[in-house]
């Protein structure tokens, strides 16, 4: 099977990326921010499959199910300090959220990678600056959020946009900018962790209809 080297480089990768965050980091936001960020590398992986069904059930969803049992929720214990520290499911949702992606919009590997690298790279971000230099605070649905990490949420993906860009099509679209301005959206108004379903559907998804 041809897919079965970026399989096993997907399943190497986050597994080391998982050993690192657990045991050589030593603080559990950073450990978790740091793993959030560092699986959205994934996406420079994505051109060597060539099974819609092999990405989706076979590189995605083990991850759903692996991600729940680390979380409080899961009838099996597996104790992970990376979904202990902040929104319990948000790395469940996360894998959810690429699994979709994979399966519908195999078609378009681009579109799939700036959904990843707006969950990943740009919301981590903004939770990091946030916590650590957020002074101009905001509220919605119960979720308080900030204005300094709305900023590096948005930067942030213009950036990572870009790079996506660049590694797929050789250009960068104008059009980006309003997908990470759609991006920091989302992030500011999705609660409870679910901006790592929200953010990633609504550009990926988006973005392959208007492109």
């Amino acid at each position: 099977m041809k897919d079965i080297i970026p399989l096993l480089l997907v399943y190497a990768y986050v597994a080391t990326l998982v050993l690192i965050s657990e045991n050589l980091i030593k603080t559990e936001f950073l450990a978790r921010k740091f793993l959030h960020i560092m699986v959205g590398n994934i996406v420079f992986l994505l051109p060597f499959f060539e099974s819609r069904e092999v990405m989706a059930f076979l590189a995605a969803f083990p991850f759903v199910i692996l991600t729940f049992l680390m979380t409080p929720y899961s009838p099996v214990k597996l104790g992970s300090r990376t979904t202990i520290s902040g929104h319990y499911l948000g790395l469940f949702y996360y894998s959810i959220a690429w699994t979709i992606l994979a399966y519908f919009l195999f078609h378009r590997m681009d579109a799939i990678s700036l959904g990843i690298v707006a969950m990943s790279y740009g919301d981590a971000f903004a939770s990091i600056v946030g916590v650590h230099h957020g002074k101009k605070k905001f509220k919605v649905f119960g979720d308080t959020k900030s204005l300094e990490g709305s900023l590096a949420m948005l930067l942030t993906c213009i950036v990572m946009f870009s790079i996506v860009s660049l590694y797929y099509t050789s250009k960068v679209e104008p059009i980006l900018f309003l997908f990470a301005v759609l991006a920091t959206f989302f992030e500011a108004i999705t609660p409870k962790g679910l901006d790592n379903l929200s953010v990633s559907l609504s550009v990926a998804f988006l973005y392959s209809v208007v492109t």
